[in-house]
C-alpha cells in the first residue's frame, strides 16, 4: 500500500495555513510546505509564513530551507518533501501538506518531466536578448508558440520562460506537449486532495486586506532588511508580488500607496491563476475553509483510517 498524504491548497489568502493548522492539531499530524516562498530564509512577512508559536504548536516542515541567493526549483522540492514525509510517516504521525505551488504539488505527488538537456548556448542567446529588448518580448513569443503558458508560467518568471523557450527551439514542440506527453505518472502516495475556495468577491476582500495589513507589519522595512543583507532586488523571489513592488518604493520609481495598490491587483491575478492551474485537476475536492470544516475534518478522518 502507499503511504497516505493530505494535500490542502488552494489559492493565496484563502486560508490554507489557517485551517490547516487547526486540523493538524486535532489529529497531531506534520505539515509540509508546499508554498514555493516560503522555502526561502528572512521572506517572512510577504510570504504569510507560519508564526513561530503556530511552528511550535505543529511540527512544520520545509520552511526556510534556503537562502534567496540559492537555488530552488520543483526538483529540489520533491526530492526534500519526498524525504521529509518519509521521516514523518516512520514517526507514525499524518502528513498534510499545505501550499498554493501548483508545480510543487504536481511534481511531488506525479514525479517530473525531464525534458530535453539544457543548451547553455542558446540560454546565453536568450539572457542576451531580454537584456536588449526585455524579458515581456520574450513571454509574448512564449505565448505565441505555446499559449498554455499564459496560465502555467508568470510574465515576470524568468527561469521558467528561458526554459521553456529553450525547450521549443531546441525541439520544435512546446513544453506543454513534452509534460502533457509525460503526465506525471508517477505515483509515490496515495493523496486525498483538499481545495478551498471562496466567492470571488469575499478571496479579493481578503487578498486586499492581507496587502494591507503585510505592509502594516512591516513589509517595507523587511526588504530594506534583505538589501542590507547583501541580496539584490532582481533576485527570483524579490521579484515575487509585494517584494518587487516594495523594492520600487525603495528606488523611488512608486509611492507605497501606488505599490499597495499593485500589489493587491497582482495578488488578485495570482490567485486566479492558481485557480485555473488547481480547476484542472479533478482529483480535488472543493470547501469553504470556514463553512465546510467539519466535513473537510470527517472526510480527512475516513481517509487516514
Amino acid at each position: 500500500m502507499k503511504p497516505k498524504i493530505v494535500i490542502i491548497l488552494g489559492p493565496t489568502a484563502v486560508g490554507k495555513t489557517e485551517l490547516t493548522l487547526a486540523l493538524a492539531q486535532t489529529i497531531n499530524a506534520e505539515i509540509v510546505n508546499a508554498d514555493s516562498q516560503q522555502v526561502y530564509r528572512y521572506l517572512d512577512i510577504g510570504t504569510g509564513k507560519p508564526l513561530q508559536g503556530e511552528r511550535k504548536r505543529v511540527r512544520h516542515h520545509l520552511i526556510d530551507v534556503v537562502d534567496p541567493d540559492e537555488e530552488f526549483n520543483a526538483a529540489i522540492y520533491r526530492r526534500l518533501a519526498t524525504a521529509r514525509i518519509d521521516e514523518i510517516l516512520k514517526r507514525g504521525a499524518p502528513t498534510f501538506v499545505c501550499g498554493g505551488s501548483g508545480l510543487y504539488l504536481k511534481a511531488l505527488t506525479g514525479g517530473l518531466f525531464a525534458g530535453p538537456d539544457r543548451d547553455s548556448e542558446l540560454r546565453a542567446k536568450l539572457e542576451r536578448e531580454i537584456a536588449e529588448t526585455g524579458l515581456a518580448s520574450l513571454y509574448h513569443r512564449l505565448i505565441a508558440v505555446d499559449p498554455s503558458a499564459n496560465t502555467n508560467i508568470h510574465p515576470n518568471d524568468r527561469q521558467r520562460i528561458i526554459r521553456a523557450l529553450e525547450v521549443y527551439q531546441s525541439t520544435g514542440r512546446p513544453l506543454s506537449a513534452w509534460q502533457n506527453e509525460h503526465r506525471f505518472h508517477e505515483q509515490s502516495f496515495d493523496v486525498l486532495k483538499i481545495g478551498l475556495e471562496r466567492e470571488r468577491s469575499e478571496l479579493y476582500d481578503l487578498i486586499n486586506e492581507r496587502s494591507e495589513s503585510m505592509i502594516r507589519a512591516g513589509l517595507l522595512e523587511e526588504v530594506r532588511g534583505l538589501m542590507a543583507r547583501g541580496y539584490s532586488l532582481d533576485l527570483k523571489p524579490l521579484r515575487s508580488v509585494g517584494y518587487r513592488q516594495m523594492g520600487e518604493v525603495i528606488k523611488e520609481i512608486k509611492t507605497l500607496p501606488e505599490a499597495l495598490e499593485e500589489m493587491k491587483q497582482e495578488t488578485r491575478r495570482l490567485a486566479k491563476r492558481q485557480l485555473t492551474w488547481f480547476r484542472s485537476d479533478p482529483e480535488i475536492r472543493w470547501f469553504h475553509p470556514e463553512k465546510q470544516e467539519r466535513k473537510i475534518a470527517d472526510l480527512i478522518k475516513a481517509f487516514l483510517l
